[in-house]
């Protein structure tokens, strides 16, 4: 605790693989490119997962589970698809291993080799479309509002805790409709949700926006994403929401009788937002001394650390911090009271800003006496001295101030580093520098996107929903343009 985290401003990554260690929470897996989320991580991943689960439930949907493995031929049928996650795919080939023939270990089985390989799921579109075709044969088995809660392994080449592992945790809607105009709807729906729950409770916002046809989802007809801009400048694409219009129902044969009576294929969409939203979270808001954690994502709100000397002492103060953690417990706030005596109060201050806890409450002999106490906050640093009297108040009073300074000083960096680019010169320069959202003119071709890409590492984040037509030319090629889109360097 007493080694001090690297700058952000000197090495940005190095900071961040440091503080998701020191702050407990994550640690690299025996296998590479996996991850042991531990028990602080994974509550703030919980809490999070609470926040969309209702509300998913409160717009219809419904959750379910299918299954790990994929059979291959399933992959094949969508090409689109395949293609785009062929090279990330784990394959099983085998079912049994066997004592090699010298002694030296286990051996993969020949006999036991499997008649169909499978693929661990790298997303589950087309294993879900193939049992929505047992579900659906009339529009009245329709719309299917369906969310699943599950892993998924995409192999990685080059990993980082939380941002891009082989293996992760997410969740995933698939939806069935009767109609294009319901399905369409559905994905935006999706969409707005996402931002709303990321912007409400994570305190991040985001730009709403399309995927160019370089980048949408493999497989999708239209792909919705929200993009996050984090403290380095980099862009980080925080969720993404897909109209697939009839293909996987086509892929898979689908069919309905809709209320004319005709044989239709489904129209569907597919949604999801994974643990890289644990990145988004510390890149966002972190600070060089730890994270910061907006209180209504936080697993801890706020903690209490008795000061004594003596036994007496410490019995009166935590009498004491017992009777304050009951009242706050009773207006619903998260507390807990650090009651081990192995730590010193000075190592559990630094424990607990390396860990991002909003509130933190001080009390010793002299407070008691005085009947006060010392309350700090995480986000700006600043402490006060109150009365006993005041506290619940008081901590109420942080709590919405630290959730609301923490998201306009994020939405204060995002609209400082979105900046209107006409010239490729200029463009380069800020890519180079301090990167952020650069607005640019594109002549709307996949050629130029790439060529851009080449040279500068940065690519077209989204077209964001909320841009107007405006001509110009591209920053490229000259071309003309009606829009401008949003390019950034990204994670």
């Amino acid at each position: 605790m007493t080694t001090p985290l690297p700058k952000r401003s000197s090495n940005f990554s190095a900071w961040y693989n440091e503080l998701v260690v020191r702050a407990d929470l994550a640690e690299n897996a025996s296998v590479r490119g996996c991850m042991i989320i531990k028990p602080y991580g994974y509550a703030i991943w919980e809490r999070l997962q609470g926040f969309f689960d209702k509300a998913f439930k409160e717009t219809g949907h419904v959750n379910a589970y299918f299954p790990l493995l994929i059979p291959k031929s399933y992959l094949s049928k969508e090409a689109d698809h395949v293609e785009g996650f062929a090279k990330e795919c784990a394959v099983v080939t085998h079912y049994r291993l066997k004592m090699a023939e010298d002694g030296s270990g286990m051996v993969v089985d020949p006999a036991a080799k499997l008649e169909e390989e499978l693929i661990i799921r790298p997303t589950s579109e087309t294993v879900i479309w193939s049992t929505y075709k047992n579900w659906i044969q009339s529009y009245r088995d329709l719309p299917i509002l369906v969310n699943q809660w599950c892993n998924i392994v995409r192999w990685e080449m080059r990993t980082r805790l939380f941002l891009r592992t082989t293996e992760f945790l997410w969740q995933e809607g698939h939806t069935a409709h009767a109609t294009r105009a319901e399905a369409e709807a559905e994905a935006l729906q999706m969409l707005h949700l996402y931002e709303r729950i990321i912007r409400e409770y994570m305190a991040i916002p985001l730009v709403k926006g399309i995927k160019t046809e370089h980048e949408r989802f493999a497989g999708a007809e239209t792909t919705y994403t929200i993009e996050a801009l984090l403290q380095d400048g980099k862009a980080l694409q925080a969720g993404t929401s897909h109209y697939l219009g009839q293909r996987f129902a086509k892929a898979f044969d689908v069919t309905f009788t809709n209320q004319d009576g005709i044989r239709d294929y489904a129209w569907g969409t597919s949604w999801g937002v994974t643990t890289r939203l644990m990145g988004a979270l510390i890149m966002t808001h972190s600070d060089d001394d730890g994270l910061v954690l907006p209180p209504k994502i936080a697993p801890i709100q706020v903690v209490m650390i008795p000061i004594y000397k003596t036994n007496t002492e410490h019995d009166a103060v935590v009498s004491a911090l017992s009777v304050c953690q009951e009242q706050l417990a009773n207006q619903g706030i998260r507390v807990k009271l650090d009651d081990r005596d192995t730590r010193k109060p000075g190592y559990k201050f630094a424990e607990y800003e390396q860990k991002g806890v909003p509130i933190r409450i001080a009390l010793g002999p002299n407070d008691l006496k005085n009947k006060t106490v010392e309350l700090a906050r995480r986000d700006t640093k600043e402490k006060i001295t109150i009365s006993l009297e005041g506290l619940v108040e008081q901590v109420s009073y942080w709590l919405e101030a630290i959730q609301e300074n923490i998201y306009q000083r994020a939405l204060s960096l995002q609209q400082q580093h979105t900046v209107c680019v006409d010239d490729y010169a200029t463009f380069k320069v800020l890519i180079a520098g301090k990167g952020g959202f650069l607005l640019a003119h594109w002549d709307g071709t996949t050629e130029t996107e790439e060529k851009i890409k080449a040279e500068t590492k940065a690519t077209i984040r989204c077209i964001p929903l909320d841009g107007v037509e405006e001509e110009g030319c591209c920053i490229y090629t000259g071309r003309p343009s009606k829009r401008r889109v949003i390019f950034a360097q990204a994670y």
